[in-house]
């Protein structure tokens, strides 16, 4: 997690007991999902119920790439037997409902690639955006990475050419397959003719990035 947990207590005093198991949880989110960035945790007491039954209120946000904050909230304010730590365990549980879904949709979008896939495989320059400084490979068996200018060895980024035929490190970056360690291996532009028309535009969601 690139951002240290917060847990916060409103309306009740904080208890080490309850905060040893709230971190555990998101440990536990953490194994589910490794790519999140941020997690924050309230538990409180609503001044309005404090003195009928057992109120309390468990909001978990957690930040992830491509879909940003995720929220699950739970409130319970029935009966006094409602133990704190049944809230937060049914707060948590929708949580982790959350990320097995988007966690299964990243997966069939973007699918971690095997070991044997990542032995510097040959692929073709696609797409070109030399004003933003980025573009797009395509391997051979139908796969595409991104590729910043500043992946490609040798500051060669200015002698790509659609056609161009390249060798590159494969990596899973935030909006999916990138390529790092960018090689020029072909003669630039030397299979252009071999790109059908609809290579021209981006594909949605990909942006120039660092």
């Amino acid at each position: 997690m690139q951002v240290p947990p917060e847990i916060s207590f409103n309306g009740l005093d904080r208890s080490e007991y309850n905060e040893d198991y709230i971190r555990e949880r998101i440990q536990r989110l953490e194994r589910m999902h490794d790519a999140i960035i941020a997690c924050r945790v309230v538990v409180e007491r609503p001044h309005r119920n404090r003195h009928t039954g057992n109120p309390f209120r468990v909001r978990v946000e957690v930040t992830i790439p491509r879909k940003g904050e995720l929220v699950a909230s739970k409130e319970e304010n029935a009966e006094p037997k409602v133990a704190l730590r049944t809230v937060i365990a049914r707060t948590f549980e929708a949580m982790e409902k959350q990320l097995r879904s988007v966690t299964s949709e990243q997966e069939v979008r973007a699918p971690r690639m095997m070991p044997e896939e990542l032995d510097n495989p040959h692929g073709m320059v696609v797409r070109l955006f030399p004003e933003d400084g980025y573009g797009f490979i395509k391997t051979l068996d139908g796969r595409e990475f991104y590729m910043h200018r500043n992946s490609v060895l040798h500051d060669d980024f200015d002698e790509l050419r659609i056609g161009t035929e390249v060798r590159f490190t494969p990596e899973l970056g935030d909006k999916g397959p990138q390529a790092s360690t960018v090689q020029i291996i072909g003669n630039p532009g030397a299979r252009a003719s071999h790109n059908p028309p609809d290579l021209a535009a981006p594909p949605g969601g990909w942006e120039a990035r660092p």
